[in-house]
C-alpha cells in the first residue's frame, strides 16, 4: 500500500502542488523552517533520554 505511494512521479506532483500553493519565494522558507524543527525535535528527545539514563545509573550506584 505504502510502497506506490513514494514514487518519483508522486513526490514530483506534491513538489508542484506546494509551489503553486506556498509561491517560490515562501518554498525554500518553509524548508528552512522544517528542518530546524526537526532538528530542535531531535535534540529535545535526545535530552530528555539522557537524563533518565543518569537517574538510574545514580540509583544503582547508591544502592551499592
Amino acid at each position: 500500500m505504502f510502497g506506490q505511494l513514494f514514487q518519483p512521479m508522486h513526490l514530483l506532483l506534491v513538489l508542484v502542488i506546494a509551489l503553486f500553493v506556498f509561491g517560490p519565494n515562501k518554498l525554500p522558507q518553509l524548508g528552512a523552517s522544517i528542518g530546524k524543527s526537526i532538528r530542535e525535535l531531535r535534540k529535545g528527545l535526545d535530552g530528555a533520554v539522557e537524563p533518565a539514563a543518569q537517574q538510574t545509573t545514580q540509583q544503582s550506584e547508591t544502592k551499592k
